[in-house]
């Protein structure tokens, strides 16, 4: 069989495949009901003339300063703890990095030439 022949069949039996994929996907009731949902959901944005940033807007609750209510609440102390402070040494140069997370500029460096290992064998201490 030339190539191109043998091409076609190939695209043929995935063409095959594919519409028994569909077929089956056209029959699954949680697919009906998603694309019913769809459908509603885009008449009334279409009867109040709202875009879809308008509805998520809508339906994420804001705060009177204008962040989410999350985000308010972790800022008030609400949320997580502060990080404890990690100071490393370089041995070779001296120079001291005192962090309180990991994308420290020049603790990324040291990662990227020494490995992560070796810098975290140069922690001195750690704070509170």
């Amino acid at each position: 069989m030339s190539s191109l022949l043998s091409n076609y069949m190939q695209k043929e039996e995935q063409l095959k495949q594919l519409q028994a994929e569909l077929e089956k996907l056209e029959n699954d009731e949680r697919l009906k009901a998603e694309l019913e949902f769809k459908n509603k959901l885009q008449a009334l944005m279409s009867e109040f003339d709202k875009s879809a940033t308008d509805v998520i807007e809508l339906l994420s609750p804001k705060t009177a300063s204008g962040g989410t209510a999350s985000k308010s609440a972790a800022a008030s102390g609400g949320g997580r703890r502060k990080r404890k402070l990690k100071i490393y040494k370089n041995p070779n140069t001296g120079e001291v990095v005192e962090t309180r997370g990991g994308n420290q500029k020049t603790l990324k460096s040291w990662k990227d030439e020494f490995g992560a290992d070796t810098v975290e064998s140069w922690l001195v201490r750690v704070e509170e």
